[in-house]
């Protein structure tokens, strides 16, 4: 017999808000003390993903090559001071932007920072290193493609939003061929500036430090913000069927185009998200795993871009029960759309919701990254106590309103790869 955990009632999530600097480069520094912690954390947030680019894959070559050497340092000093002072540099590109971390210990900083210069400030992007860099991308993406799920994700992308969308494209891995050093300076220069970025800083900081952040920020250029690329119209495909030669898997997507984070109906719907596929007792797994045993694994979600948002579902079966597996995902769906569920189900949905927020919420560094989810999305991070309460006054009735008006069949996009 299932035994769902016990309700108990919980904390009220409330996080402070950032202090907000604006620095004479006009660059925003956000900054979240938490004193008791002997660490730093620096994150920056640049406009320059994938979208942003007119050159296939220069936006995640510039990102991924600044801290392979500099006008004072090889790439292996660059390593090699990081690796000494126990600090770690992160990198991240999507459709949207850059992110660039430099995590570090409270008595590092000076040093961890004076490197995080030559990162950030006076990258040469040797040829090089960019060779190897377009040789090794290259080779991996010929090879990811070879997975299903890789052609899934891609495929599903180009449904959802159109072969010539920023958001659904996908270029031929021979693309790196033509990837030049120049069109990789020539993208930092125009996007790695103050007008294109904000920085938040969570973690111990005092006067010192501050005062630190602050001469290292503002050595960005002050330029003028490069202006928002126009998107050209979204060109869905409901269905779509791939062969992978040799598959014993097929991988499935379904999902549908919604709204961004902003929308009002955004958080109400990342309840459905989650009582359909957001954790491992969900709807979506009982089915397929549980009672069926057509996957190990199964997930939906809500995904968020900076000027569009969409429900995904996802998952991987075996290639002979693909039309059964679909068959139960949409019947699933419509069992939302059509019962109510019960109050017990929707409960747990919330308390896992709530729960995982408030483990995402302990400590600094988790803090500073859902602050940036917020900065981008316009809000302070007051949004996160009104999140929180919007999820738990949820109610049966809505979670099937929302079900049957966004989630009609006809309004679903189908990818199958395999």
């Amino acid at each position: 017999m299932k035994q769902h955990p016990v309700t108990t009632a919980q904390p009220t999530i409330e996080i402070a808000d950032a202090e907000l600097l604006t620095l004479r480069n006009g660059m925003r520094l956000y900054l979240l003390p938490a004193n008791e912690f002997a660490v730093m954390r620096l994150s920056l947030v640049f406009r320059a993903g994938s979208s942003r680019q007119q050159i296939p894959f220069s936006a995640s070559a510039t990102a991924n090559l600044l801290a392979e050497g500099s006008e004072h340092m090889t790439a292996r000093e660059i390593s090699e001071q990081l690796d000494f002072h126990g600090s770690y540099f992160d990198v991240n590109t999507d459709r949207d932007y850059a992110y660039i971390s430099f995590a570090m210990l409270s008595k590092f900083v000076r040093p961890t920072l004076e490197v995080a210069a030559e990162i950030l400030l006076h990258p040469t992007f040797p040829e090089e290193e960019v060779e190897t860099y377009r040789l090794k991308r290259k080779q991996r993406l010929k090879i990811e493609r070879q997975k299903v799920d890789v052609r899934a994700r891609e495929a599903f992308a180009e449904a959802m939003f159109g072969a010539e969308h920023p958001y659904g494209e996908r270029f031929d891995e021979e693309a790196y061929d033509r990837l030049t050093r120049a069109d990789i300076v020539q993208f930092y220069r125009a996007h790695y500036t103050a007008a294109n970025a904000f920085a938040v800083c969570s973690g111990r900081i005092g006067e010192e430090e501050r005062a630190a952040l602050c001469a290292l920020l503002e050595q960005f250029p002050a330029t003028d913000p490069t202006p928002r690329p126009a998107f050209p119209p979204i060109r869905q495909q409901h269905e779509v069927r791939l062969k992978h030669e040799g598959a014993v898997q097929s991988s499935i997507r379904i999902g549908r185009l919604l709204f961004p984070r902003e929308h009002p109906d955004f958080v109400g719907m990342q309840v459905v998200a989650a009582a359909l596929g957001g954790y491992f007792g969900s709807r979506l797994m009982q089915n397929l795993r549980e009672e069926h045993g057509f996957t190990y694994g199964v997930i939906s979600a809500m995904v968020n871009f900076e000027r569009e948002g969409y429900l995904a579902i996802a998952t991987q079966v075996g290639s002979e029960v693909t039309e059964a597996a679909l068959t139960e995902i949409h019947a699933e769906i419509e069992r939302l759309r059509s019962e109510r569920m019960s109050e017990e189900e929707l409960q747990l949905v919330k308390n896992i919701m709530t729960g995982e927020m408030m483990r995402i919420l302990d400590g600094p560094f988790g803090i500073a990254d859902v602050t940036i989810e917020n900065i981008l999305c316009g809000r302070t991070n007051a949004v996160i106590t009104e999140n929180v309460e919007r999820i738990r006054r949820t109610t049966p009735e809505e979670v099937q309103r929302l079900a049957e008006k966004y989630l009609r069949r006809e309004d679903l996009v189908t990818v199958v790869v395999g």
